[in-house]
C-alpha cells in the first residue's frame, strides 16, 4: 500500500459477546457499534487466550499464548509487545485508557501514553495514579470506590452495581473517551496512527449514571437458568472459586450463592448501561476521526480483553471457561479495505488480529508469533485458519485451587483440563450450547474426551518447539 493505514484499536474491559444489538441481542441500545458491524467484518467466534485480563492482553499485545509468554496471571510483569514494531516502522503510537501492562505506565512500544487503569485498585497499583485519578483531584472529587463502597448499607447485597453520583463526565469511560478525542483534536495529523483507546467498562464496579441506569432497569433482559444440576456438576477448582468470591469483595463485588432474580437483573441492567455508555464514546470518536482526517484510511478495530459470567453458572467475572467469559465481540471495520457487512463464523484466537494489522502497515510479522493471521479470510482466500482454539490460566489470587487450567475447542466440542486434577469440563456444543451439561465423566464421550486431551498435549509440544528462540526480552 502506497499509505500505511490509521489503526484505531478500541478495547472494552470485561465485556461479552451478547452486548451488541447488530450481533442479534435486541435489549441492547448500541448503535455506534452496531454501525461498525453493518459496515464491517465480525467475527462471531473470536475466542481470547487468557481467562483474566493480563494474560489475555499480554497474549493479544505478543502474538504468543499466555504459557509462551510466562505471563498467566494479573501483575505478572509485561514491558514489550508489537507496538514498539509500528512504532519503529514510523507510526505515532498512542495509548488513552487502560492497557494493564506490568509496571502500569511501562512504555510497551507507545510514544504517549496517557493510563486509566482498573475503577477499583485494590491489589496491584493501589497506590498508582493515573490520568483518572490526577483529573479527579484537580476538579476535588473522591471518585467511587472499594473503601467507600464498603460503608454502604446496601454493599452485601448490590453484587456490584451502584450508581455513578459524581459528575457525569468524570465518570472513568467517559473521561478515557473524552481524552481520546481532545488527544486527536489537539495532536498534529502528520504521521500514521496507531491508537489503542482501553475502556476500563464494563468492568465491575457495574457504575452507570442514572440516566443509563433508567434505559435497562425496567428492560426484559434474558438470564440463563440459573441451574443447581449445573453447579452440582462443576469441577472442584470452580465450585472453589465460587466460594472465595463470597468471601472476597474483588472488584467491589460481594458475591452470593444464591442471587435472587431482582439482584441478577439489577447487575445485569446496569452492566448494559455501563456497555451503552461506552457506545455514545465510540460514536463520538468516530466522528472526531472523520473531522479530524484520519477515518479514510482507518482500520477500526473493536474488541474486549474477555467477558463476564454475571451470575450465569453461579460465577461472577472471569476465570472460568465458559463462553461468557472467553467468547469476545470482534469486529474490524476498514471499508476502504474491505468489503464490509459480513460475520465470519470460523474459530480464531484474537491474537490474529496481530498479524493481519502488521501486515496491512507493511511491517514485518516476527518469526516467533503463535498468532495467525485473518487477512486471507478477510481477502476471501480461505475461510478457515484454525481447526481448534485454547485458552489458558493460571493459579492466582482468585483462582486458588488449582495450578493451571486450559480450554480447547473445535466446532463441536469445548473441553477444560485442570493439570493438578482429574476432573474437568466437556461439552457438546452442538446439542449443548449454553455449556450446561458437563460430559466429562460420560462414556459415550471417553474417546472425545481423549482426543481432545491429547489435541491439548501436542500443541503445547508443537508451541514449544515454535517458539524455542524465543528471546525473554521479549516479555
Amino acid at each position: 500500500m502506497s499509505k500505511k493505514p490509521n489503526i484505531i484499536f478500541i478495547i472494552t474491559d470485561q465485556q461479552r459477546y451478547d452486548t451488541i444489538h447488530a450481533l442479534g441481542y435486541d435489549y441492547m441500545e448500541t448503535p455506534n457499534l452496531d454501525r461498525l458491524v453493518r459496515e464491517g467484518v465480525t467475527f462471531t467466534n473470536c475466542y481470547v487466550t487468557g481467562a483474566s485480563c493480563v494474560p489475555a492482553r499480554a497474549s493479544l499485545f505478543k502474538g504468543v499464548y499466555p504459557h509462551t509468554s510466562g505471563i498467566l496471571k494479573n501483575a505478572d510483569s509485561w514491558q514489550h509487545s508489537w507496538v514498539e514494531n509500528l512504532r519503529d516502522a514510523g507510526y505515532n503510537t498512542v495509548n488513552v485508557g487502560k492497557m494493564h501492562t506490568w509496571p502500569l505506565n511501562t512504555p510497551c512500544g507507545f510514544k504517549h501514553r496517557f493510563v486509566v487503569e482498573n475503577k477499583d485498585r485494590f491489589l496491584e497499583g493501589r497506590h498508582f495514579y493515573d490520568e483518572w485519578d490526577k483529573a479527579c483531584r484537580a476538579r476535588g472529587i473522591v471518585k467511587q470506590q472499594r473503601v467507600l463502597y464498603r460503608q454502604r448499607e446496601d454493599y452485601q447485597e448490590a453484587m456490584g452495581a451502584f450508581l455513578w453520583e459524581l459528575d457525569e463526565d468524570m465518570h472513568s469511560d467517559f473521561f478515557v473517551g473524552n481524552f481520546a478525542q481532545w488527544w486527536l483534536k489537539e495532536y498534529p495529523n502528520r504521521e500514521p496512527l496507531f491508537m489503542q483507546i482501553g475502556f476500563p467498562g464494563p468492568h465491575p464496579p457495574y457504575d452507570p449514571t442514572p440516566e443509563y441506569a433508567e434505559r435497562y432497569i425496567n428492560k426484559d433482559i434474558p438470564m440463563q437458568e440459573y441451574s443447581q444440576v449445573d453447579i452440582d456438576s462443576q469441577p472442584e477448582p470452580y465450585k472453589n472459586l465460587m466460594i472465595h468470591n463470597t468471601e472476597v469483595d474483588h472488584d467491589s463485588i460481594v458475591h452470593t450463592l444464591t442471587p435472587t432474580e431482582e439482584q441478577r437483573h439489577k447487575q445485569r441492567a446496569y452492566y448494559l448501561a455501563n456497555v451503552t455508555m461506552i457506545d455514545d464514546k465510540i460514536g463520538e470518536i468516530m466522528q472526531t476521526l472523520e473531522d479530524e482526517g484520519y477515518l479514510e484510511d482507518s482500520i477500526v478495530v473493536f474488541t474486549s480483553d474477555h467477558g463476564d459470567c454475571l451470575t450465569d453458572h453461579g460465577h461472577t467475572q472471569k476465570w472460568t471457561m465458559y463462553d461468557q467469559v472467553n467468547r469476545m465481540p470482534c469486529i474490524l471495520w476498514a471499508p476502504k479495505y474491505f468489503e464490509g457487512g459480513r460475520k465470519v463464523d470460523t474459530l480464531i484466537q484474537q491474537m490474529d488480529l496481530a498479524p493481519m494489522l502488521l501486515e496491512m502497515a507493511g511491517v514485518e510479522v516476527p518469526e516467533e508469533f503463535e498468532a495467525k493471521s485473518v487477512l486471507p479470510i478477510l481477502k476471501g482466500e480461505t475461510d478457515k485458519i484454525r481447526d481448534y482454539v485454547f485458552c489458558e490460566q493460571g493459579r492466582d489470587d482468585h483462582f486458588e485451587t488449582c495450578d493451571f487450567m486450559t480450554m480447547v475447542r473445535d466446532e463441536r466440542y469445548k473441553l477444560t483440563h485442570f493439570v493438578d486434577r482429574d476432573d474437568g469440563l466437556l461439552f457438546d456444543l452442538q446439542q449443548d450450547p449454553d455449556e450446561m451439561d458437563n460430559l466429562w465423566e460420560d462414556p459415550q464421550y471417553a474417546e472425545v474426551k481423549m482426543n481432545l486431551i491429547q489435541k491439548i498435549c501436542n500443541w503445547r509440544i508443537n508451541s514449544g518447539y515454535h517458539t524455542r528462540r524465543m528471546n525473554d526480552s521479549w516479555r
